[in-house]
């Protein structure tokens, strides 16, 4: 896995310690997290017009990209071409409320009627993860 700094640098972006905290946040989560999971796991005191410019910044720029669950839950993950994964699912947790990619569940472009065109094509699986399923 790169650096923050160096993808940040491939995407002809500036170092910012914000910008770089909100990709490590998420690569230290292994999971994908809200906007607010971000916010509050990440280290330094940064204001909230300063957290949201550098987090719209990385969406914008596709390093971090949006899972939508539903109109309630929004979480963010690094992006395929960050991480360098396939498409693949995502699966919601309804017991504990998370989201994780399931990188072994490709995700295969779907065949449109002719004069259609798809720009993304997101699954996702919502139910009880393996952790929840069997506490301890």
């Amino acid at each position: 896995m790169m650096e923050p700094s160096q993808i940040l640098h491939e995407h002809q972006l500036k170092r910012t310690s914000c910008r770089e905290g909100i990709i490590v946040t998420i690569m230290d989560a292994g999971m994908a997290l809200s906007e607010n999971e971000i916010r509050e796991k990440l280290e330094g005191n940064y204001d909230r017009t300063t957290f949201y410019r550098a987090f719209k910044t990385l969406h914008d720029h596709q390093i971090i990209h949006k899972i939508v669950v539903d109109n309630q839950i929004i979480k963010y993950a690094l992006d395929n071409s960050v991480t360098k994964k396939n498409s693949h699912a995502h699966f919601y947790c309804q017991d504990c409320n998370t989201v994780q990619c399931m990188e072994t569940v490709p995700v295969s472009k779907p065949q449109l009627p002719d004069g259609f065109t798809s720009s993304e094509t997101e699954v996702i699986i919502k139910g009880r993860c393996n952790h929840c399923q069997n506490p301890e």
